[in-house]
């Protein structure tokens, strides 16, 4: 069976059309527990998410702040597995038809086997991985195994990339490009910064890519201050936040259905 790549590309092109960038949701897999996470990406969708990226809990994380790393530290404690992962993926994309990427570290698909993650992906109905951690120059096995199976490779560049690894990693990759607005970790800034934009403007000059900013974006004037200049708004830790500080499971699905349908509207205000 072949990944959901196609569907990514059309949604991103779908909202490039309608003159507004799209909004991604980070929710990690077996968060609260593996059936909650799977209502949360519901609830996203519900609420307006075009794309949803579903995290691949990890004790190790390179990229996630304090608010990700809490969420993770319970789907673990948990005893989420990456069964759990593609779970969340299959029902996920069973029940809203939106582009699921997994976003996730190198080490768990290498223990995993990159042949048997990429073709259980792609029978989820999974459109991608973004690997904010794998090494392009070190990414031929995957993006062989990600192609086969009709998958998205995400790479992740920073301000701190030079033009000539720009056009390295955007040649590498697919789907979209990953720019983190800053240097540093996940979490809700008072700012989005002027970093992000001169990013996304060196980013475009290497590929015809889109270009999706995450890091930082936590409510509709920075969504829309984000969609001014970037084909994709990624938030991730204002959901989980909104998860993370509602008083049961049920209030924290309505208020990250609420968040997503203020964010969605702040993309459109670009």
């Amino acid at each position: 069976m072949s990944g959901n790549i196609e569907l990514l590309n059309t949604t991103l092109a779908a909202a490039k059309a309608a003159d507004r960038a799209a909004l991604i949701a980070y929710l990690p897999a077996g968060f609260p527990t593996v059936d909650g996470g799977i209502e949360a990406v519901k609830a996203v969708v519900a609420g307006g998410a075009d794309v949803v990226e579903v995290g691949l809990p990890h004790s190790d994380p390179v990229l996630d702040g304090p608010v990700i790393q809490t969420a993770d530290d319970i789907a673990l404690r948990g005893g989420v597995r990456i069964a759990d992962v593609m779970r969340t993926v299959r029902e996920a994309y069973e029940a809203t038809g939106v582009p699921i990427l997994v976003m996730t570290y190198w080490n768990p698909i290498d223990r995993y086997g990159v042949e048997r993650f990429t073709a259980e992906l792609a029978e989820a109905g999974g459109a991608g991985c973004i690997l904010p951690d794998l090494p392009v120059q070190e990414s031929a096995l995957w993006r062989e195994h990600a192609d086969k199976h009709g998958l998205a490779t995400v790479f992740v560049v920073a301000p701190s990339s030079q033009d000539a690894r720009l056009a390295t990693i955007t040649a590498a990759g697919s789907g979209f490009v990953y720019a983190a607005s800053l240097m540093g970790v996940t979490g809700t800034r008072a700012s989005v910064g002027a970093q992000a934009q001169e990013l996304v403007g060196r980013t475009r000059a290497t590929t015809d890519l889109p270009v999706c900013v995450g890091l930082g974006v936590s409510n509709a004037a920075q969504a829309a201050e984000v969609a001014g200049f970037a084909d994709g708004v990624i938030v991730g830790s204002a959901f989980v936040k909104a998860m993370l500080d509602a008083p049961d499971e049920d209030a924290g699905l309505a208020a990250v259905r609420s968040l997503a349908g203020e964010l969605a509207e702040g993309v459109r205000k670009r």
